[in-house]
């Protein structure tokens, strides 16, 4: 029997409610041979058994999605990846197809395979007041810009070069999607690959969209200024609150605070200038904000704003002064959010 065309990896933990779609749609593409090999983390659930009787090759593994990921990745029988989060949805029948073919012909032109594609991303379940929001985080999923990339849209990578980047990182339970997007942005190329997959909203609905965004934004921040450590002890606070209500603020609010007086005057000064700096080179999401408005409101179909970033407004920020005033704004826009939370949240008591 010839190897497959595509390896397809899906990593699961007790996800019985979402699996069995996503096969479904698997069987139904067309075009290509697949292998789908289902990596599960200790699901306690139905879902390793209805992924056998869906034609699925189940492996038991460790729990973690990045070492779920990679025993998966281990088996796979073809030179192509993909790696799929089990809530995904495909759009049409042909989508896999289209990727393979656009991954060859990127492959062809660029003489390499130091490659990696991603689909574009579609939220279903939008709270109806907030998908301008929604729409923000669909078109940055467009980009193959650094951050913009996550596993929730795909991964397609060839096996040689994920086991070149060393695979998914294993040190953290999560942001393993993070690490290898960035070593990818290093050493390869990544392309968006045609057509959409759709993932669930219901996360930013149950825990509080702003709520999961500040999170995100701190997570994203800490990982980039290598304050790691935070995640091990954030990982118990998060453990602590209830998954079905709302995400409490303040007692990751208290432990960032705890950790820093820790660290020292001196020390904590500098990780606040790092945070400085790295919410500065962020700050090309504001214009590429202001082009999407104008894209809204106007029609226009370029992107003039986020030109102007970076042809002009990085290269003149680019100095440690304007890192200090960010890191100053940041502080005050920090303080008073945990103010503002530790307020509310007793309030509501």
């Amino acid at each position: 029997m010839s190897s497959p065309q595509l390896s397809i990896i899906i990593p699961v933990l007790n996800e019985v409610a979402n699996l069995p779609a996503l096969l479904e749609q698997i069987q139904k593409q067309t075009g290509c041979t697949l292998e789908v090999i289902v990596a599960d983390g200790g699901s306690n659930d139905e879902a390793p058994a209805i992924a056998g009787s869906l034609g699925a090759i189940c492996i038991a593994s460790q729990p973690g999605r990045g070492v779920q990921m990679n025993s998966g990745a281990k088996i796979a029988k073809a030179g192509l990846l993909l790696f799929l989060h089990a809530d995904s949805t495909l759009t049409t029948p042909t989508l896999l197809i289209d990727a393979i073919n656009c991954w060859n012909k990127n492959a062809q032109i660029l003489a390499h395979g130091l490659i990696a594609g991603h689909f574009t991303l579609q939220f279903n379940q939008q709270p109806e007041n907030r998908q301008g929001v929604f729409r923000f985080y669909e078109a940055k999923t467009a980009l193959n810009r650094p951050q913009c990339t996550n596993g929730d849209q795909g991964f397609l990578i060839s096996r040689d070069f994920f086991w070149q980047l060393g695979g998914f990182s294993q040190k953290l339970p999560f942001l393993e999607d993070q690490i290898l997007a960035s070593q990818i942005y290093q050493l390869g190329v990544w392309i968006t690959l045609p057509g959409t997959l759709i993932t669930s909203a219901r996360r930013f609905k149950v825990e509080g969209l702003g709520r999961r965004m500040i999170l995100n934004a701190i997570i994203m921040a800490f990982h980039h200024t290598g304050f790691e450590v935070f995640f091990a002890r954030a990982a118990t606070v998060y453990r602590q609150q209830d998954s079905s209500v709302q995400l409490k603020m303040t007692p990751f609010f208290k432990l960032i605070n705890t950790m820093h007086r820790e660290l020292g005057i001196k020390e904590e000064i500098a990780h606040w200038r790092r945070i400085g700096a790295y919410v500065r080179e962020a700050a090309w999401q504001l214009f590429f904000l202001m082009d999407l408005i104008a894209t809204n409101r106007f029609n226009w179909q370029k992107r003039p704003f986020l030109a102007f970033h970076d042809r002009v407004f990085r290269p003149l920020t680019n100095f440690l002064p304007f890192d200090l005033l960010t890191a100053l704004l940041t502080w005050i826009w920090f303080k008073l959010t945990a103010l503002y939370f530790a307020i509310r949240e007793h309030n509501s008591k």
